[in-house]
């Protein structure tokens, strides 16, 4: 999907992956956490990488037709059921990497995110380009692959995990 260099995209492309995952079965669970990885991965290209090039005219999108608008958006399931999200620009100054912000920093927490959402994620350099994908299971969403303590009970494994918490109150 071609996408604006810019905000305004952000949620019309997050519009149309719920849409098209909604229609292949993708469980809602799974989809919430798809589209906050596509916008903060849109965020990231608008925010530190550059439009794609544009020399010769205008580009195309391949698939549909559409003017690029110096963002590509794309996300499909494969036959083992992983979702795979990638936004691809025309690279920045530096490499995406996740951040370290202070407790009181406005942002530099997207990667992060990102990271604790899905099974991996990376980044592709091509001549010109940079795309930074994340993959996920189609099946799981984050809320499953939160564990406790192994072999405790559900509510039993949560006291302990906050035993230390709760001594600092």
């Amino acid at each position: 999907m071609a996408v604006p260099h810019g905000p305004t995209g952000v949620g019309q492309a997050r519009h149309r992956m719920r849409k098209d995952l909604r229609i292949i079965g993708v469980p809602d669970s799974v989809i919430d956490d798809a589209v906050l990885i596509l916008s903060e991965l849109l965020s990231n290209a608008y925010r530190h990488g550059r439009p794609l090039s544009t020399a010769g005219g205008i580009r195309r999108d391949e698939d549909e037709g559409e003017n690029d608008g110096g963002i590509r958006a794309a996300w499909r399931v494969d036959a083992h059921g992983r979702l795979t999200v990638e936004v691809t620009d025309g690279g920045g100054p530096t490499r995406p990497v996740p951040a370290t912000p202070s407790v009181t920093a406005r942002g530099g927490r997207g990667l992060n995110i990102i990271s604790a959402l899905s099974q991996d994620w990376g980044v592709r350099d091509a001549s010109g380009e940079v795309t930074v994908w994340a993959a996920l299971s189609a099946h799981d969403s984050f809320a499953t692959r939160v564990e406790t303590e192994p072999g405790a009970k559900t509510g039993a494994g949560l006291r302990l995990a906050f035993a230390d918490i709760d001594e600092l109150t």
